[in-house]
């Protein structure tokens, strides 16, 4: 097994470990790490040492920082990293169960993993050597809503986040921070006789707060919003929330009621419509205006006209 995926498993490893214990002490974390590692993939122990740059790679590739509480005595995630928990176990499940695909005999047949892999995906570890390396990357990217034209950029890469089942790109253009998506991305160069300065002062937490996905357009204002569904739907809609912001108004066996907080983006509307067979939008207006010119298009297109 190569050396990076041993240290991305120590990485989830200890991102486990830290956030679901408050100032965990460093010998803890370390036995623990040595266990996992020793039991579950035959791996020799590794030192206090290799432990300390685990955190500072954990920082520079997932953008959460782990710190060491002197007074306490033990490591801590800050608590605006908190919304990480559910990616982090997502991360876990998926690197192991890719894993177990690869050394368990025959597994093949009772686990049935998505086929679909994104076109241009190689980029992904060009990017995630870039990111940790400090190396400033060019591109060319293609921009589907202007006739799929091609725009050139120079950036500073500084995250990766996937979104919808897409990678994307987060990275300085200049003194702006821009989302590219991977699959756009053409004639990747990692350009690696340089480097630059890491921004630290950026809350990516922050800029996705009250998006849905990755469109962040700031000129649009962030609405409160209220959605009501028959019992059914609402069923899926609570197992598996459409936005952070989502509070449950009403569950009965006659409706299920929502409010959302985030800006009303055309990929939130997409979402919306991706489940909206007793979808009624109660509020705002022009979200219910929208919804319904949307169907009153799609009836003409599909309206039989023989």
């Amino acid at each position: 097994m190569s050396k990076q995926v041993e240290g991305i498993r120590r990485m989830l490893l200890i991102l486990n470990k830290v956030r679901h214990g408050n100032f965990v002490p460093r010998g803890e974390l370390l036995n623990y790490v040595n266990d996992k590692m020793s039991w579950h993939y035959g791996y020799s122990e590794v030192s206090g040492r290799t432990l300390e740059r685990d955190i500072r790679d954990i920082d520079e590739l997932f953008g959460i920082t782990i710190s060491y509480n002197r007074t306490r005595q033990g490591y801590f995630i800050r608590e605006d990293y908190m919304g990480y928990d559910e990616r982090i176990s997502e991360l876990m499940m998926n690197f192991d169960l890719l894993n177990a695909i690869d050394r368990t005999p025959n597994i093949s047949t009772f686990v049935l993993p998505e086929h679909h892999r994104p076109r241009y995906s190689e980029w992904l570890m060009p990017l995630v050597r870039a990111i940790h390396d400090l190396h400033p990357v060019s591109f060319s990217y293609v921009d589907y809503r202007n006739d799929c034209r091609e725009r050139h950029f120079d950036v500073l890469p500084h995250y990766l986040k996937e979104s919808n089942q897409r990678w994307y790109l987060l990275a300085y253009d200049k003194a702006v921070m821009k989302t590219f998506g991977i699959d756009r991305i053409r004639n990747l160069e990692v350009h690696d006789d340089e480097t630059f300065m890491r921004a630290t002062d950026s809350d990516v937490n922050a800029m996705f707060r009250d998006c849905f996905g990755l469109w962040n357009d700031e000129r649009i204002p962030v609405e409160d919003i209220e959605l009501r569904y028959d019992a059914l739907d609402g069923r899926f809609i609570k197992s598996a929330p459409i936005h952070t912001s989502q509070t449950v108004l009403v569950d009965t066996p006659d409706e299920f009621r929502i409010s959302l907080r985030l800006r009303i983006t055309n990929d939130f509307v997409m979402e919306l419509l991706s489940r909206s067979r007793s979808l009624e939008v109660i509020k705002p207006r022009h979200l219910r205006e929208r919804v319904r010119e949307i169907y009153e298009e799609a009836l003409k297109r599909n309206s039989d006209t023989r």
